[in-house]
């Protein structure tokens, strides 16, 4: 490790997990440390963006002996989360000569996370990982839970497994690098976990949400702000992975909005921000929440306020093929034979439990209705 190591590691959070979870400004500076701690090894393969690697990941990969730690990037983008570069990034390991002996660190966004996290899963039947995510969407969603995953042309994470990571770092400190639409973005899934979960929770995200829209990582107090919101969203995540590692049940709740918003980024080719597509997913959502009985009139109304006050969009792209939405919908891990279910609200923090599915299968013309109303 090059440099002094830091006089004491930081305290990860309390959180019901087999794994911690550290959340402060500047923990990305301990990460060599929290690597010997929690996932000791000979090699370490820092796995990062061509974006993302000059910024963090390089630092990162100094912390670590030079002769047996090598920086393996890819391209940026949703495109990249694919099985040719699963196939890529496995054989890139074998030819360096990595074996079981082996620390993954997967440095940037939901797609790394996803990516470096299905690579380790699979390589030599499972090498540790430490998610190091650099998106205030991953930091909140992605990094934590043991999902892992790449798309197919059929829709998204389609193929993949459950693999715990030996580590969570979270640092506030790299949202001040983010493009303002990207770091918006991530508070989609922030207003979701408000949604499902905590309705105290809903409030404060919106409270701070003017000052994203508005300033971006420049808002003042940002990263103090910030930073006690991302945990409110771990603990929240925390609690429901806690009961359903395996997404039987309640796990499914995380899903609400992304029946939709996985549909419409497959129809797009995945060229709009995850985040953007689950604002646009959960106001549906709950429009057919409201349309079946479940929630009051209202709801996706206040939803959809929520969302545009944070800068993201509550209606569908114009022009948007409904049917090859709709057919999307089918293909979704939920869908049981051949019937798209959904994850539903009925108040802001309280979802539909349909006797412990978890999801509510909805006729196509419903879904049709809420993707149209303007």
């Amino acid at each position: 490790m090059t440099g002094a190591p830091p006089d004491t590691l930081p305290t990860p959070l309390s959180l019901p997990l087999p794994y911690p979870v550290y959340c402060g400004a500047d923990v990305r500076q301990s990460i060599g440390e929290i690597a010997r701690l929690v996932a000791p090894s000979h090699r370490v393969a820092v796995i990062s963006d061509t974006a993302v690697a000059p910024l963090y990941a390089k630092s990162i990969a100094a912390q670590f002996p030079t002769e047996s730690t090598h920086l393996f990037t890819i391209p940026p983008g949703e495109h990249e989360k694919t099985r040719a570069r699963w196939a890529e990034l496995t054989d890139a390991l074998l030819e360096w000569g990595a074996g079981r002996d082996t620390t993954v660190i997967a440095v940037g966004g939901g797609v790394i996370g996803d990516l470096a996290g299905f690579v380790a899963s699979t390589y030599m039947r499972g090498l540790p990982v430490i998610q190091v995510p650099t998106t205030l969407l991953a930091m909140v969603d992605a990094s934590v839970g043991g999902k892992t995953a790449v798309d197919t042309p059929f829709g998204k994470n389609l193929v993949g497994a459950f693999h715990n990571p030996s580590a969570v770092v979270i640092d506030p400190d790299v949202l001040v690098t983010l493009p303002d639409n990207v770091l918006r973005s991530g508070l989609a899934e922030m207003i979701k976990h408000g949604v499902i979960a905590d309705a105290p929770y809903f409030d404060a995200v919106l409270s701070f949400a003017d000052a994203i829209r508005e300033h971006g990582g420049g808002a003042p107090d940002f990263v103090a702000a910030i930073t006690m919101l991302i945990t409110g969203s771990v603990r929240i995540k925390a609690d429901v992975v806690a009961e359903d590692t395996r997404e039987g049940g309640l796990r499914q709740i995380l899903n609400f909005g992304h029946t939709i918003a996985h549909a419409v980024e497959r129809v797009l080719n995945f060229e709009l921000l995850h985040g953007d597509a689950v604002a646009m997913g959960m106001v549906a959502e709950a429009r057919i929440a409201e349309s079946i009985g479940l929630a009051r009139a209202g709801l996706a109304v206040g939803i959809a306020d929520a969302v545009v006050r944070a800068g993201l969009p509550a209606r569908m792209p114009a022009g948007l093929n409904l049917d090859e939405v709709i057919a999307a919908t089918h293909g979704d891990k939920k869908a049981r034979g051949g019937a798209a279910r959904f994850s539903l609200p009925r108040a802001i923090g309280e979802m539909e439990s349909a006797e412990g599915t978890w999801a509510v299968a909805v006729p196509d013309d419903l879904v049709r209705a809420a993707l149209m109303e303007k």
